[in-house]
This record gives structure tokens, sequence and C-alpha cells, in this order.
């Protein structure tokens, strides 16, 4: 009955719970008529204005708010909407955000030159940097060579050491020394490294071609045995084979113990052990009495070819003989700007399109496939930045008349073949139209015994760098580090080495707002500051060949020796 009577009394129809089922309890009380009329006008009247879309929406909002469990929908709702917006937006039309490159990220050198050069001419001062440059001693010591040979008679030999020597000219004179000091601290005989043929640097020359082989024999005598080969009874029992003999593959940088606790015992019972490669496979933190065999060996032993040492003093002199007006001092600078180290550097540079392709078929030829790897993310602008690309010459052009060094300063030029010549040497030339080369300064007839052999000509190049006033440094790599070793060895312990910051550079160079005196001022403070740093002891980690002292030099006080004098 009740259920008939709440379909025609609407009244009732209200008091019936939302739920649909049959209550026992006491109804409530009707409500008031004119409050009922009142929310039916309220609730009802605007739908009926209001257009379909507006009415989904308004139900949907009641339907919302009557079962706010619904509301747990709501995230989904809210994805729905985004990917039917991203569905039908269009994201060509978004504009795209060009960020300004980092300062020091891009090469604008030309531009920055392009800005100074008439400031540049016309500071021609009188002073020439290369008469006042050196100016520091270090806390009134002066340091000079002190390696001594033996003179006893050696022990019985434990056995012979092979080693294959790979890399470039001073990379294989890092192995040369590093057996040295091994066969000594071993107390074994050294057989004459053998020269590992490179797919880079295509020389195929032996020790001999490079080195003064009896020379290098005689001077060890006292202190380690050199021979030429293995002896026959010996290599009877690998039938002549080398590479039949037991081999160690040394980890890099390994300390002295491993060869005492792992190497010695092999090499007493096979007598004859081979160690291959060999580059790095020494600590630089060794005892005392192994780095003497270091000094020994890269300081007083290996001396040059008696033809690359004929024609490298030839062409110091011609040197000397053309900067006489500056008392035969000349600058020397290590430019490596070659195609090779170009494209290793992954710099990016003024060459454009033709520069890409280059730098694209250089890496192929020589590293195949290693910067094409999947995942392989090459950045140019974080490896300028960084200080990493190779100096060009313009920017050492630049930066050599920064520090004060005019037109007329002579300049000795070690490089290989510089990339695009022609137009990336043409602003070093006009900066200083007095430099020199080993081409310029030696004829076809006395650089041919030479020419084809990369490591002979490096020779020459060292040669000429090592009895310079000033040596520049550009790059790194083991040229520079012997050289700067050597030169302290020869100097009483100055370096007299140039070593830009190129990360300083990167920046002064990416600002073509950039004013002269600024610049010179920024240059004066670098070179004072290689100044400073030419006097550098050795730490437990550093490498020898750079830091000969204390190890291979002993100071004495400039008072005592000019009391003794």
């Amino acid at each position: 009955m009740i259920p008939q009577q709440a379909e025609r009394d609407p009244s009732i129809q209200i008091r019936i719970p939302v739920t649909g089922h049959h209550s026992t309890t006491t109804p409530s009380p009707p409500a008031s008529p004119l409050l009922s009329r009142s929310r039916s006008k309220s609730s009802v009247q605007p739908n009926r204005n209001l257009l379909l879309p507006h009415r989904v929406s308004w139900f949907l909002l009641s339907l919302l708010l009557r079962r706010q469990g619904i509301l747990l929908f709501a995230p989904l709702v809210y994805i729905f909407c985004m990917l039917f917006h991203m569905r039908t937006a269009s994201f060509d039309a978004v504009p795209l955000v060009n960020r300004r490159p980092a300062p020091g990220s891009v090469y604008r050198s030309p531009q920055v030159y392009a800005k100074l050069r008439e400031e540049i001419d016309a500071d021609n001062a009188t002073a020439d940097a290369i008469s006042t440059i050196w100016k520091r001693s270090y806390k009134g010591v002066q340091w000079k060579p002190c390696v001594n040979k033996s003179n006893g008679v050696l022990r019985e030999s434990n056995g012979f050491i092979f080693i294959e020597a790979n890399g470039g000219l001073n990379q294989q004179r890092t192995s040369i020394c590093n057996a040295v000091a091994v066969a000594g601290y071993l107390n074994a005989t050294l057989v004459i490294p053998n020269f590992h043929y490179h797919s880079i640097w295509k020389d195929p020359s032996k020790f001999g071609d490079i080195y003064d082989e009896e020379y290098f024999v005689t001077t060890l005598a006292n202190d380690v045995r050199v021979v030429d080969s293995v002896p026959e009874y010996l290599m009877e029992r690998f039938d002549y084979n080398l590479t039949k003999v037991y081999n160690f593959r040394v980890k890099a940088w390994a300390p002295t113990h491993y060869y005492r606790d792992s190497v010695l015992p092999k090499l007493l019972e096979e007598k004859v052990i081979r160690i291959s490669p060999f580059a790095n496979r020494l600590s630089f933190d060794a005892p005392r009495a192994v780095q003497k065999f270091r000094c020994l060996a890269n300081n007083v032993a290996l001396r040059f070819a008696k033809p690359i040492l004929t024609q490298g003093k030839t062409l110091v002199k011609k040197m000397k003989e053309l900067s006489a007006n500056n008392a035969g001092k000349y600058v020397s600078v290590h430019l490596r700007f070659e195609e090779d180290m170009v494209a290793f550097s992954c710099c990016v540079f003024d060459g454009g399109n033709q520069e890409k392709q280059d730098m694209i078929a250089a890496r192929e030829r020589g590293w195949k496939g290693k910067f094409t790897k999947p995942g392989r993310v090459i950045r140019p602008g974080a490896i300028r930045l960084n200080g990493k690309c190779p100096l060009t010459p313009l920017e050492v052009g630049l930066m050599l008349r920064g520090m004060g060094f005019n037109k007329s300063t002579y300049i000795y030029l070690a490089s290989g073949p510089i990339y695009g010549a022609n137009r990336t040497m043409a602003p070093l030339l006009e900066m200083f139209p007095n430099l020199q080369t080993k081409e310029m300064l030696a004829s076809e007839e006395e650089l041919a015994p030479f020419k084809n052999f990369s490591s002979r000509m490096a020779a020459l190049d060292y040669t000429v760098c090592l009895h310079s006033e000033v040596f520049v440094t550009t790059q790194g790599g083991n040229f520079p580090h012997f050289l700067m070793g050597h030169r302290r060895y020869l100097f009483g312990g100055h370096s007299k080495t140039i070593r830009p910051d190129k990360r300083k550079l990167a920046v002064l160079f990416d600002n073509p707002k950039l004013g002269w005196r600024s610049f010179k001022h920024q240059m004066l403070n670098m070179r004072s500051h290689s100044d400073s740093k030419g006097f550098e002891l050795k730490r437990a980690s550093d490498s020898i060949y750079i830091f000969p002292c204390p190890d291979c030099m002993c100071r004495r006080n400039k008072t005592t020796a000019t009391t003794s004098t």
C-alpha cells in the first residue's frame, strides 16, 4: 500500500530513503510546502534554459557531489583529458627555445683577432719578453745533475728480459727507461728493446736508428747489463721464436713489489721472459734505488744516433745565428694541430662542412669505430670549456703577442703537417714573420734520411726545442713532458716552459668584445705563473721524467756555490 500511495503523492516519495529499501523507522515529518516549492524552483528552473553539454556537466557535477566515492576516478579523468589534448594539439606550432652557448664553448678566435689586429700591430714594444721572461729562483737554492754511475762489478744475472716498446718517440722512451729500471731492480740482463710498429706513426725504425746503441750499452755497463739479443742456447728452447717465450701481461703502473713477487720467480725459472706491451708498466712511486736507474737511462744513457745528433745540432746553430740580436735566444713551440690530433680531440673549429667531413674520415681511418660506438656522445663545447682542444696557430700567436713577444722574435715550430696549413698558419705568420721550421732551416737533401720516419723527425724537433730559451707547450703529451724534465735537468731545475691555462684561454677567445689591454694583462699573468711553476719538486705519484728534482738532481745553496767559486 505504501508504494502505491508514494506513486500518487510526491510528498511521500521525498520521505522514502534514497537506498530504495523499506524502512521500519519512524518517517520524518513532512517538509514545509513553501520551502519545497522554493527549492524546486531554484534547482530545476535553471536547467530548462541550459544547452545539452551544460546539462551533462551539471548532471556529472551533482552526481559527483552526491557520490563522493566517484572522486576516486578524478585522476583517471584528468589523465584522459591530458591524453586527448596531446592527441589533438599541434606540437609543430610550439616555439623552440634557443639556449645561448656557455662562454668558452665556441671557437671565435678569428673574430677576436679581427678586432684586436690594429692594436696588436701598433703595440710593437722595443723590449722583447725573451730577454726578461725568467725571473724566479727556487728559494735561493740551485739544482745540479747528480746521477752517479756505479763502479763495482755486477752480480751474476738472474736471466734475460725482453720488452716491446709501443707508441711514438717519447712513449717508447718511457718504455726503455722503465725497462732499465726493472732490469736493474731484478738484477736481470736487458735485451735491446724492440720497437712495435704502429698504424698511426707508421715508423719501422729500430732502436739503433734513433739512439746511439753502443753508447747506451757502455753507459749502463756497471749498473745494468744490456745485450742486443737473447743468447742462442736459450732461443733454441723456443725454436728461435720469441713469441713462444713466456709473456707477462703486467697491469699499468705496477708497483715494484709486483716484479719482486711475481716476475722474479718466473725469471729465475725460465731464465728469459717477455713483457709486452710495456709502456707505463712501472709505478712512479718507486724506491730511490729504482729511480736512479730511470735517471741514468733518461738523462745520460739515451743519446740520439749520430745522424740525428749532427743534424739537430746544425738546426740549433742556425736558430741561434738567426736570433743573434737577442743573444742567440729563440722561442720553440710544440704545436699539435695535425689532422689526426684535431680529429682525436673532437673539437669544432672554423672549417665548416669540409672540416667536418675531413675529421669523420680521419677518425675512421685512425680509430675504426671508436668514435661511433652506440651510446657515445661527443660534446665539442664541453671539451673546449674543459681546456682539451688543441690551440690553433692563430691562438698561439695571440697568446705570445699578449705575453710581450714582438714581431722580431724568432720562433721554431715543432710540429707535423698542420691541418689546413695555407689557411690556419697565415695569422701566425702575420704576427711572427720570423717563424722557422726544420723544413725551412734544412734543405731537402739534409732531411732526406729522416723524412719518411716520424720518430726521427720528432727527434730533430726535440733537439731544437731542448736548447731554446723558451719552450711553449700547447696540448700536453709525452713530447712536452719529457722536454720539461730534460730542460729542468739542464737549466738548474727550471723548465723554462710556458704552460698556458687553456680553460681561461677558451673563455677569453670566445669574447669578441675583448680589449687588447685587458687581454695583455691576462697573458702577462699567465706568463708569470709559468715562471713561478718552473721550479717544482716531484711528489710521490708524479712522473720522474717531468720532475727530476730531487731524485736525479742535487741542490746546492747559491751563497755556498758563490763562495766556493
